[in-house]
């Protein structure tokens, strides 16, 4: 695919931030929205059963709460708070000090994971329109201020459950490949697009592919990258 005009928003270390024209405005950001919250309704009303089932295996391995709730960046880097089923414990060394996540992680939390039934409620996130069914995936709130300019690109769309990272490699990528694919998203997004990773998604999820980064639980912290 060609490359296309830079987009609506970029943003610097210090917060600041100026108008760019932007690929995701106009009818066709408003028959992603419409098709990303009636695929969310649906979703919800379809997965209820799972829900149930995943909800009790959380209660009882984990008690409560079930759900995992965080503040993350939307696009701009605007807050909202992100839900997840809940995977990891909270169990703490003698100085009351979380344990790394591969020692909280229960085998619950494992299977949720790998199969990414974790994300699921996420589809609520969806139909209040906080976030897409794809787009670049939220990270960490403390991780605004890390970002170079470039890579802070990322939030210049809608985030989404599942994206053109996470179909090439997921948290197999390090963070610079995973935040150039998020730019290359940002760059070429359209309808077709979202489609196709949607559709390519669902095969990721069987396979299971790049669920974790190579010797860590889950994704190792980002520290900051500035070129």
């Amino acid at each position: 695919m060609a490359a296309l005009s830079r987009p609506c928003v970029r943003t610097s270390l210090a917060g600041k931030s100026q108008s760019l024209e932007s690929r995701q405005q106009g009818w066709r950001l408003c028959v992603k929205n419409a098709f990303d919250r009636l695929a969310a309704f649906c979703g919800l009303i379809v997965l209820s059963p799972v829900f149930i089932v995943v909800c009790l295996l959380v209660w009882l391995s984990m008690g409560r709460p079930v759900i995992f709730r965080q503040k993350r960046p939307g696009r701009n880097g605007k807050p909202f708070e992100v839900l997840k089923f809940r995977t990891m414990s909270e169990r703490r060394d003698r100085n009351g000090t979380l344990l790394p996540d591969a020692d909280r992680l229960t085998r619950v939390g494992r299977l949720l994971r790998a199969t990414s039934l974790d994300e699921l409620p996420q589809l609520w996130n969806v139909l209040r329109g906080e976030i897409g069914l794809v787009g670049p995936r939220p990270l960490l709130m403390e991780y605004l201020p890390r970002y170079s300019p470039e890579q802070a690109r990322r939030h210049e769309v809608q985030p989404g459950i599942t994206g053109w990272a996470q179909i090439n490699g997921r948290n197999a990528l390090t963070w610079e490949e995973k935040f150039a694919l998020d730019n290359w998203y940002v760059d070429h997004w359209s309808l077709t697009l979202d489609a196709r990773i949607l559709l390519t998604t669902i095969l990721r999820v069987v396979r299971r592919d790049g669920v974790s980064a190579a010797d860590h639980a889950t994704m190792s912290e980002f520290h900051g990258r500035y070129k």
